[in-house]
């Protein structure tokens, strides 16, 4: 009996180690599941860093893109407007030179024309003369 009962102390006492050996076992995993976690939460808290970083330089990038792209038509609109005054300009010294020009054919053609008109009234005043002294001649003859 005494062995009976020193081989079931025997067995209580290799049943307590082997289950603090599987305690032990369960609180190691339970650790490296902890561990694990963490790592998670640490590894999905950098991602969303680094996303966030990436969706910051996207936003950056994009308003630099935008601020160029405003600059280049704020530019192009500039240099339309210069050009469409110079063309404005150019029409305007053109306009103003046919003005000219034709102003000068107005006056060379009033001039001609009173040249003309000059002509003929000498004609006509040579003409008057002539019919006067024929008519002077006339009553001349008849009073003789």
């Amino acid at each position: 009996m005494k062995k009976l009962f020193l081989g079931a102390i025997a067995l209580t006492l290799t049943l307590s180690v082997y289950s603090c050996k599987d305690t032990k076992k369960a609180e190691d995993a339970l650790g490296n599941a902890g561990e694990a976690i963490e790592n998670a939460t640490e590894n999905a808290g950098e991602a969303i860093e680094n996303a966030a970083d990436n969706a910051s330089d996207a936003l950056e990038s994009a308003a630099d893109n935008a601020g160029e792209a405003l600059e280049n038509t704020k530019d192009a609109a500039g240099e339309a407007l210069e050009n469409t005054k110079d063309a404005a300009g150019n029409a305007i010294d053109e306009a103003g030179e046919a003005v000219n020009e034709a102003g000068e054919a107005i006056e060379n053609a009033g001039e001609n024309a009173l040249d003309k008109a000059d002509k003929a009234l000498d004609k006509a005043g040579n003409a008057v003369k002539n019919a006067k002294e024929k008519v002077e001649e006339a009553i001349d003859d008849n009073d003789q």
